[in-house]
C-alpha cells in the first residue's frame, strides 16, 4: 500500500464525521427489513454479560424500556452473570425475560444466545476484546444487527479481520454500532463545529491524560480452582492476547476524542512506559505510559496514562491551538465539560465559551442514534473508523512496548497475532499465555524484544 493510499484511508473518515453517525457507503445495496416482533419490541441477546455488557443494555433499557427486551445471554461465568441479571430484573421488569433456558455458559455460548434471535434482532458483543471477530462473524451469519464493545481488534492482523467481515455486514446491510460513546456525545459535537469553524486557529498540539489506579489492573496469582483460560479471560485487561492491555481498552477514547477533534489520524508513534514497584503483580501492563503522536501536518499528540495508586488523577483532553486552548473533555467521559479559553491556560477570567450543563449521558446517546437508525433503516456502520482509531491504539502501546518509533504504516502490515485459534478454544485447553515458574507472565522488554510483543 502506498504512502498516498494510507493517507486516503486515515481521511476517509472526513466525509461523514461531521454527522452523528458515520455511516458506510452502501449504495446499490438491498437493507433488509428491519425485525420486530409483532408487538414492535426488537429483541436483544447481550455475548459477555460482565460489566460493559450489563452496563450496556442497562443504557438499552434508558432509551428503550417500551421497544426493546433481553431474551438470551451468554457468559462464562454463572455466578456473577445471575447476580447481575436479578439486578436488571429488578430495575427493569418486563424489559429483562430471560428464563434459564436462555442462559449459556462456556466458550460457545455465543452460538447458542444468537440462536435465540431472528435477522433483524440485536446481539451485543462484550465479550474480552479477542473473541470480537469470532462474535461478529457468527451475528454477520445470523442476520444480526451488531453493537460491539470497544476496543474491537487487539493486533494488526485481527484489525484486518475485522474489515474484512464488515464487508459482509455491508452487504447484508446490518446495522453496527461500535461502544466508542464519545462521538456521540452532543457536547462535543458543538465543540467540533467551533473547532472546524476556526475559533482555537490551527491545531498545533493535543493533550490528552488518563492517570488512574485501576484495581482491576494488577493481578496476583492465578486463582484456586480456575483454570488458566478462564483465569486469563476473566481478567482480560491484563493480558495482551484477551484485550490489548490496559492501554489499548481504557486510553482509547482519549485517543479517539483527539482525533476526531484534529481531522486526521498520526501516522507515527514513539513512546515510553516502564513498571515499577509492582510487589507480586502479574500482568502484562506498564505502570506509565507516555507516549508522542504524529499527524501528517507535524502538529502532535501527547498521551500520558498511568496506573499508580496513591498518585494525582486526571481524565482529560485538550486542544492547543494557534490562537485558543480547547477543552475537549474534563472528567471521564461524561460530562465533558468543552470549553474554549481566550489564551492557551484554563484561566476562568480568560473563558470564552463553556458547553451548556447538565449534559446528555453519550452511553445512553449511542442507543438513541442507534435505534434511530434501526427504525429508520438508515445505513449506519461504525467499524471502518473504530478499526483506525484501534489501529492508532495498537501503533502507541507497540511503541511503549518495543521501544521503537512505530509507524501506521508498519501497523497497517504488522503479522503478529497473539492468539491465532482463539476461535477454536475449548475452556479445558490450555490459555495462549503461559505462565512462568515465578508464577508471573512475560512482560514487554523495550530495547530487548523489539519485533512484537508477547
Amino acid at each position: 500500500m502506498t504512502h498516498e493510499e494510507t493517507s486516503a484511508s486515515r481521511r476517509e473518515f472526513l466525509v461523514n464525521t461531521g454527522r452523528i453517525v458515520a455511516a458506510s457507503a452502501l449504495a446499490g445495496v438491498a437493507i433488509p427489513r428491519v425485525h420486530a416482533a409483532s408487538d414492535n419490541v426488537i429483541r436483544l441477546a447481550v455475548i459477555g454479560f460482565g460489566g460493559r455488557g450489563g452496563g450496556a443494555m442497562k443504557n438499552v433499557m434508558n432509551v428503550a424500556k417500551d421497544s426493546a427486551k433481553l431474551v438470551a445471554i451468554a457468559d462464562i461465568n454463572p455466578e456473577a452473570t445471575k447476580a447481575r441479571l436479578s439486578s436488571l430484573v429488578q430495575e427493569f421488569g418486563e424489559g429483562v425475560n430471560v428464563p434459564p433456558e436462555r442462559q449459556f455458559y462456556g466458550f460457545d455460548a455465543y452460538k447458542q444466545a444468537m440462536d435465540c434471535l431472528e435477522p433483524g434482532d440485536i446481539v451485543i458483543c462484550a465479550t474480552p476484546p479477542a473473541f470480537r471477530w469470532v462474535n461478529y462473524r457468527y451475528a454477520i451469519e445470523k442476520g444480526l444487527h451488531v453493537f460491539l464493545e470497544k476496543p474491537i481488534a487487539v493486533d494488526a492482523p485481527t484489525a484486518r479481520r475485522m474489515l474484512t467481515l464488515n464487508e459482509e455486514a455491508k452487504k447484508k446491510g446490518l446495522k453496527v454500532a461500535v461502544g466508542l460513546m464519545c462521538r456521540h456525545c452532543r457536547a462535543r459535537y458543538e465543540l467540533l463545529d467551533r473547532i472546524r469553524s476556526g475559533e482555537i486557529g490551527d491545531i498545533l498540539m493535543m493533550r490528552a491524560y488518563r492517570m488512574q489506579a485501576f484495581s482491576n489492573d494488577v493481578v496476583k496469582f492465578a486463582e484456586a480452582g480456575v483454570n488458566e483460560l478462564v483465569y486469563q479471560v476473566r481478567h482480560f485487561r491484563c493480558f495482551l492476547w484477551t484485550g490489548g492491555g490496559t492501554y489499548n481498552d481504557n486510553f482509547i477514547h482519549n485517543i479517539d476524542e483527539c482525533c476526531w477533534m484534529k481531522g486526521d489520524w498520526p501516522i507515527k508513534a514513539h513512546a515510553l512506559g516502564g513498571r515499577h514497584y509492582r510487589g507480586d503483580a502479574a500482568d502484562q501492563n506498564l505502570d506509565t505510559y507516555s507516549v508522542e503522536y504524529t499527524f501528517p501536518d507535524g502538529a502532535k499528540l501527547f498521551l500520558d496514562g498511568r496506573i499508580m495508586p496513591g498518585c494525582y488523577e486526571e481524565f482529560s483532553s485538550y486542544a492547543n491551538g494557534t490562537k485558543r486552548l480547547a477543552v475537549i473533555s474534563t472528567y471521564k467521559h461524561t460530562p465533558a465539560k468543552c470549553r474554549i479559553y481566550k489564551a492557551q491556560l484554563p484561566e476562568k477570567n480568560d473563558l470564552l465559551w463553556s458547553v451548556k450543563q447538565p449534559e446528555q449521558n453519550p452511553y445512553n446517546l449511542e442507543w438513541v442514534d442507534y435505534f434511530d437508525a434501526i427504525r429508520q433503516d438508515k445505513p449506519y456502520n461504525e467499524v471502518e473508523r473504530s478499526i483506525q482509531v484501534n489501529r492508532v491504539a495498537i501503533m502507541g502501546r507497540m511503541a511503549a512496548h518495543t521501544g521503537r518509533i512505530i509507524t501506521y504504516d508498519e501497523i497497517l502490515k504488522n503479522e503478529h497475532e497473539f492468539a491465532p485459534n482463539v476461535d477454536k478454544l475449548p475452556m479445558e485447553t490450555p490459555a495462549p499465555l503461559q505462565v512462568g515458574p515465578d508464577g508471573k507472565y512475560p512482560v514487554p522488554q523495550p530495547g530487548i524484544l523489539t519485533d512484537r510483543e508477547y
